[in-house]
């Protein structure tokens, strides 16, 4: 691991890496936030819980929130491995922190403009940006394994 953390790359994506866990989590709280101010649970139990079965329902902002959270771990899941083995790699730590702090800010952006239901394009947008450098990583973790496979 020490010799993992003296790779300035790896270094830098774990830095980005993490904030992008903790953004998850951020999204997770404000949909359990939504649910109990909302009142509207997924699970029966929760719902008699907080003062009924009337309250199992589904509520369309609560329902904007989880799909904000399911696209993040659609999306980030895969930055996190690909990210991982691309510092592995030897890229530039100026090209590699490019690429880390673009999709940082295309995600961040993208959860914005969903929980905030923001125009289009704004979140289709945002979502291009942050695969541009998955697509690029991708593409170059293949080219320096290629002559291996």
């Amino acid at each position: 691991m020490a010799a993992l953390m003296k790779n300035e790359v790896f270094s830098c994506f774990a830095f980005y890496a993490v904030l992008l866990v903790i953004k998850m989590y951020i999204i997770a709280i404000i949909t359990g936030q939504v649910r109990l101010r909302k009142k509207a649970f997924a699970n029966p139990e929760d719902a008699l819980r907080h003062g009924g079965l009337q309250f199992h329902r589904e509520d369309p902002y609560v329902e904007r929130c989880r799909r904000a959270h399911i696209n993040d771990m659609e999306n980030i899941l895969p930055f996190l491995f690909l990210g991982a083995i691309y510092s592995l790699t030897g890229p530039s730590l100026a090209v590699a922190r490019i690429h880390f702090f673009v999709f940082f800010a295309g995600r961040v952006l993208h959860s914005i403009a969903y929980l905030f239901a923001l125009r289009a394009p704004t979140r289709s947008l945002a979502y291009t940006v942050a695969q541009i450098p998955c697509i690029s990583m991708a593409l170059q973790i293949l080219t320096s394994v290629a002559a291996y496979a």
